[in-house]
């Protein structure tokens, strides 16, 4: 019995410090996957800086998440996969490959810790590029 208790301890600490040491949420890999602008839309900071195919923007959420939902509606999402994703700081980033019914395109997507929210990373960057095939 006391082993049982142990090891279920053991598994409950484990659990808690793999979802606490995740440097991208997984919804944001999700909304990625799925090609939705409203799952991704839960994870945009209050400014977010797009670049899109080399056009730049400074927009607010509710305006990043309507370019968004254009790009994905204009570019039927097929997969995402995840290149590379990592942490420095206060920061994340997640770098993949976004396969889509007009060819794939590379994403990187910036995160911000943010200040409000205890251990919540926002997006604050998404740039996304023709990939070199």
């Amino acid at each position: 019995m006391k082993k049982r208790m142990l090891l279920l301890m053991i598994g409950v600490m484990l659990s808690v410090a793999v979802v606490m040491a995740q440097d991208v949420p997984v919804g944001v890999i999700v909304a990625f996957k799925r090609g939705s602008s409203f799952e991704l839309g839960k994870y945009l900071s209050d400014n977010v800086e797009l670049i899109i195919l080399n056009r730049m923007s400074n927009s607010d959420k509710a305006t990043a998440e309507a370019t968004m939902c254009t790009f994905f509606t204009q570019n039927e999402v097929n997969n995402f996969n995840v290149n590379h994703q990592g942490r420095r700081g206060e920061s994340s980033f997640v770098i993949g490959t976004l396969n889509t019914s007009t060819g794939n395109y590379r994403v990187n997507c910036f995160l911000k810790k943010n200040q409000n929210k205890y251990l919540i990373h926002l997006i604050h960057q998404i740039r996304i590029d023709k990939a070199n095939e």
